[in-house]
């Protein structure tokens, strides 16, 4: 095994989290393309994990916390990690050591660009992101919200804490229309998949819902809202992950519709 820098070869593979043999990871759209053509510029970092036969099984991508959905100075900030654990397409990488491998690598790259320190997002629930793996290779919790930890490896002693990005207000309901409200940075397909299917369900029903989209690439409205991705229908949060089928969130808007008195 070993450690490769993104090359423009392997940015397909990349665009869709190596999922290439996914029809629903089509549906999702080139937004992750689209912000990384953006954030390229900005210090986005991505390293992916390549077996003895030179087949892709992970990937890690990271940033400078000021452009990440964090709030911190002087630290890079980890987005995903991500070791393909499917059995379809490429299969199964998991066991191996690729998410170690990757994580040592980005401390190691981190460390020579100056950053003090390195940030990540975990859960404490043991799925994807798993809090605890990060805390079994030195990341301790520094910020709780929801099931969701922010935990750090902090370089030298000069390094400050990160915080999570506190929400500062939320959408409220449409006035004689259901209110759809989409956050979207587009780093995650999986955030990009639920916005895709809310906009083509929400088709189905002219002239009785409302959609509304915020793109929180732009600072501005990250500070406006203290929101980055998140999907609310008139006013209440939709959970994105796993995301949730074009079914099932057509059925809540049209829950939503009846409610209001709008038909069918």
């Amino acid at each position: 095994m070993k450690i490769i820098d993104l090359t423009p070869e392997h940015e397909p593979l990349y665009f869709c989290c190596l999922e290439d043999w996914s029809e629903e990871m089509k549906e999702a759209g080139d937004h992750k393309q689209r912000w990384y053509e953006r954030m390229k510029d900005k210090g986005v970092r991505v390293k992916l994990a390549v077996d003895e036969n030179s087949v892709t099984g992970g990937m890690i991508q990271y940033l400078p916390i000021e452009h990440s959905i964090f709030s911190g100075e002087k630290l890079y900030s980890i987005l995903c990690i991500w070791v393909h654990g499917h059995k379809q397409g490429r299969g199964d990488f998991r066991g191996r050591g690729m998410g170690k491998a990757l994580l040592k690598a980005a401390e190691e790259d981190c460390r020579a660009l100056g950053a003090s320190g390195l940030t990540a997002w975990g859960l404490s629930i043991p799925v994807f992101m798993r809090a605890s793996w990060f805390r079994k290779h030195g990341y301790r919790v520094v910020d709780k919200r929801g099931i969701m930890r922010l935990l750090w490896k902090p370089f030298n002693e000069q390094a400050v804490a990160p915080k999570f990005i506190r929400p500062k207000k939320k959408p409220g309901k449409g006035e004689g229309k259901v209110k759809v409200s989409i956050f979207r940075n587009g780093w995650c397909p999986a955030m990009n998949l639920a916005a895709e299917r809310i906009k083509r369900a929400s088709a189905e029903f002219p002239e009785r819902v409302d959609v509304h989209e915020y793109e929180t690439l732009d600072k501005d409205v990250v500070e406006e809202w203290g929101i980055t991705d998140a999907l609310f229908i008139d006013g209440k949060e939709v959970r994105t992950g796993p995301p949730p089928s074009f079914d099932k969130l057509r059925r809540k808007l049209a829950r939503r519709v009846r409610l209001k008195g709008l038909g069918r």
